[in-house]
């Protein structure tokens, strides 16, 4: 995981908008931008930020292309915060 990249890509609000909307299962980028008054090439964008900081993967089917997120990294983030604040975490040393 490269901490930068994850950190950078949380920090937009309308990634963190995508990733919330992909809490509820896997999305097409056309679902994901409904109502959001986006262009595809943007939220293409944003995907793709999101896709370089591991934080969502993709599967072609046919013409679409299926996103979701990648939980490990958001697992990785969370363990090591922890490991910060003395808190417990599964990582070993």
């Amino acid at each position: 995981m490269s901490l930068q990249k994850t950190i950078r890509a949380l920090d937009d609000p309308t990634r963190r908008t995508i990733l919330e909307r992909l809490r509820g299962g896997v999305m097409t980028a056309g679902e994901l931008g409904e109502g959001m008054g986006l262009t595809a090439a943007t939220v293409s964008h944003h995907l793709a930020c999101l896709k370089e900081a591991g934080l969502v993967s993709d599967q072609r089917k046919g013409r679409y292309i299926y996103y979701e997120l990648n939980t490990s990294v958001f697992e990785d983030l969370l363990g090591w915060l922890l490991s910060l604040t003395g808190g417990e975490s599964d990582e070993k040393d």
